[in-house]
């Protein structure tokens, strides 16, 4: 049984629709797949509508949330998008989503880059328009080479010139809402230090005591050294361990399947999970 827990869709940031995203998946051998765009479950019909045989679909969700001034991401899983307090933050989140994006648009091109907001909104297909689609926009106007370029303090990195602060959730309500709306929360990636992207044990031993059920470990940023450390943390918090690819399409080389959960470790989950249930082929639901 192959696992992968996060990946993302043109919902978000992803490059492929939902639909090839499924198909995707299951040519790479894996069973079941996680659907997690960014602050959107707008991808959810789309992949199970077209989920091939052999593939189960989590519906599931990446929260942007703020630790210390800093963007912390939660993974959701298995919960009721229409629980009121929770369906209200989302729509918070993805609208504040596009009032930042604009302003750094504007920003840009005060800096005499050739962006306009057209050029990012034909990017961002869903309803989550990110940095990434800006920064893609950025090299579509001749402004820089590659995407990656773009997440440094002259442009559009925390910080950077270009760069807006938007809404995002207290991590601790963040877990709060979606345990009231009876899905259970990961923590996303917490060493991935390529990207500058680090919490001490201290934020996970906090998030543990909020609630948080369990904490990615094998993922393609995480170093074996971190990994170690975080299985050993998991371990003495009652946390589960999961192992997620984050594929984004033809941003991380179409890597679905790179990294995966344990058998064990999704019962864990799923056995915590009320709100939500998992899509079949042919339009089945199991319930949870």
């Amino acid at each position: 049984m192959r696992i992968d827990l996060h990946c993302h869709s043109h919902a978000s940031d992803g490059t492929r629709p939902p639909a090839e995203v499924v198909r995707r998946a299951r040519r790479n051998g894996v069973d079941v797949l996680a659907l997690t765009d960014h602050d959107t479950v707008t991808g959810w019909d789309e992949a199970a509508d077209a989920l091939p045989d052999g593939l189960t679909l989590v519906p599931g969700i990446e929260l942007s949330c703020k630790q210390d001034g800093r963007s912390l991401h939660l993974l959701g899983y298995l919960f009721d998008p229409a629980e009121p307090a929770l369906a209200a933050e989302l729509a918070r989140v993805r609208d504040d989503r596009v009032i930042r994006a604009r302003g750094m648009v504007d920003r840009l091109r005060e800096l005499g880059v050739d962006v306009t907001w057209g050029m990012v909104r034909a990017l961002a297909r869903g309803e989550a328009v990110g940095r990434p689609h800006i920064a893609r926009a950025m090299v579509e106007a001749g402004a820089i080479e590659a995407p990656e370029e773009a997440f440094t303090q002259q442009w559009i990195a925390q910080g950077g010139r270009a760069h807006v602060e938007r809404y995002a959730l207290d991590p601790a309500r963040a877990v709060e809402l979606v345990r009231a709306a009876g899905g259970v929360c990961v923590l996303a990636h917490p060493r991935a230090r390529r990207r500058g992207y680090v919490f001490g044990d201290e934020v996970i031993e906090g998030l543990a005591a909020a609630g948080l059920a369990g904490v990615e470990i094998d993922h393609p940023d995480h170093a074996p050294e971190d990994r170690a450390r975080l299985r050993d943390l998991a371990a003495g918090l009652g946390l589960v361990g999961t192992g997620s690819s984050d594929d984004h399409g033809a941003l991380t080389g179409d890597r679905i399947g790179a990294e995966t959960t344990a058998p064990d470790a999704f019962e864990t989950l799923l056995a915590a999970a009320t709100g939500g249930d998992l899509r079949l082929p042919d339009g089945r639901r199991e319930s949870r």
